[in-house]
Formats: structure tokens, sequence, C-alpha cells
């Protein structure tokens, strides 16, 4: 089995790593640690580790399977701790290569010049005004829906649906549902504004595209960990991605396990 350890620079996660690839390397006809051609991608660290490491392998996520090891604030996609290792070694040891797959979405980015580039996120996308507030019409398959002011809007993921859409008062949506969730961030509504105030959730085969109206001025896109500014978009359109994402199922935590033990903690006897 080819893997790769993905881990950031913080020092506890360094030496988990390095605990890891000590455990692998005892095993040198099963493994091969390969950070090029990868079949299983093993995340050490939190939950923004995890999204860099689905960015750095987006292109090869039909061949790849993600382990998340947590040691971070927030581990909303690990399921294994530092200390359980040894446990995961064995665990690979008898991979019969079973997988969970999540949903993702796509971002098509319209530049003005009539370049267009899609990229995937894991969690969510969303259009900003650094500065000022964002004026956009908002169509959902061609047909006009309304027009928007205020600070900007997200399009998230069931599994992304508990991060920034739920601070915007998005429902949490379960990865069974391949949707997109749009939200809005500090909208103005009042005589010349009227937006519908709640969010979306956009059908599989639905595109929602936002026409940045601000005449030039400069917007951020983000996705997932990543940020642009630039003055140079035309559109944005989100949509429910073809491609997914595949978790080694060794013993995958059920999702709304997941949620509670995120926002709730431990069950109240």
């Amino acid at each position: 089995m080819r893997i790769a350890i993905y881990h950031n620079d913080i020092e506890q996660t360094v030496t988990v790593a390095k605990d890891l690839l000590n455990l692998l390397s005892a095993h040198p006809h099963e493994f091969t640690i390969d950070d090029e051609n990868p079949e299983v991608v093993i995340s050490v660290g939190g939950d923004g580790t995890l999204l860099a490491a689905f960015h750095h392998y987006a292109d090869d996520l039909e061949k790849v399977r993600f382990i998340g090891v947590h040691t971070g604030h927030l581990g909303f996609y690990a399921d294994w701790q530092s200390f359980e290792l040894p446990e995961l070694v064995e665990s690979l040891l008898v991979d019969k290569a079973k997988t969970v797959q999540y949903p993702l979405l796509t971002m098509r980015v319209h530049h003005k010049s009539g370049i267009e580039e899609d990229v995937l996120a894991l969690n969510e996308a969303a259009i900003k005004r650094p500065r000022g507030t964002l004026v956009a019409d908002i169509t959902i398959d061609g047909d006009f829906f309304e027009r928007f002011r205020g600070d900007g809007l997200t399009a998230a993921t069931p599994t992304g649906s508990t991060a920034y859409n739920k601070a915007n008062g998005g429902a949490i949506l379960h990865p069974s549902l391949a949707s997109v969730q749009l939200s809005e961030i500090a909208s103005i509504n009042n005589r010349v504004y009227r937006t519908l105030g709640s969010p979306l959730i956009i059908g599989r085969n639905e595109v929602v595209r936002i026409a940045e109206i601000n005449n030039n001025a400069s917007v951020t896109l983000a996705y997932d960990h990543l940020t642009v500014e630039t003055t140079d978009i035309e559109w944005v359109e989100f949509r429910a991605a073809e491609q997914h994402i595949s978790f080694a199922e060794y013993r995958h935590t059920p999702f709304w396990h997941r949620v509670r033990n995120s926002f709730i903690g431990d069950e109240v006897n």
C-alpha cells in the first residue's frame, strides 16, 4: 500500500507524524511511503490540515482515500486520535479498501477576460467584498431570483454546512444529500434591496450564479482555507460536484455522532 503522510508544522503534530512514519516503516513489505502517487493519504493535524491535504491531492480523488488523525482543536473529519497510531497501523494491515464518500461542490469562476476555471471545495466557497458591501444578482438555473446586498454569500457542502453556513443560520445537512446550501452574510433588507433572508438548498443538478455588479470593485473569493482577492470577476457559479472525497472506512464515525461531538459534547445522563 502506498501511503502519504500530510501534516502541519506544529511541533506536536510533527512528532506524531514521525511516530506514525516509524510504525509504518516497521512493515516494509506492506507499506511504501509515496507522497507523489499515494493510495491512502493520512492527514495529521486538525480539520485545516485535512482541507489542505484534500486540495493538495484534488487531482487524484478517484484513486486516493483519506484518513484523519486528530491533533488539533477541532477534528470533525478525523476518526483517529494521536495516541491510537498502533491501532491505525493494524487496521491498515487488514485493509479491505472500504470507503465512505462525501459530496463536494464546484465553484466556476468566469473572469471578465472570458477565461473560466473550476475549483473544488470540501467545506464551502464564498464571494465577499473586503471593503464595502457586495451587490449581486442571483439566478438559479438561469432564472433571476433576487438582487443581494450585504457582506457576501457562502455555498456549503453537507459536511461544510457545520462551518460558516451554520454561523449564518443555515441548516446542517447529512452528506447523503448531495446538494449545495447558499447562505447570506449580513444581508441588507429595505425597500430597495429585498432578499429571501433564508438559506437556500440547491438540488444536485441545479446551478446558482452570483453575478457581481459592483463595477470593478474588489471581491474576495474563498474556498475552504484558500482566498483570492481580485477585480476580474464577472460571475461565479456554485453546484454540486461530480467528484467526491473518499475516506477509508476502518471505524468511520457516523456523521451525526461527529456533529454531536463537535457542538454538544458528551451526552447528559
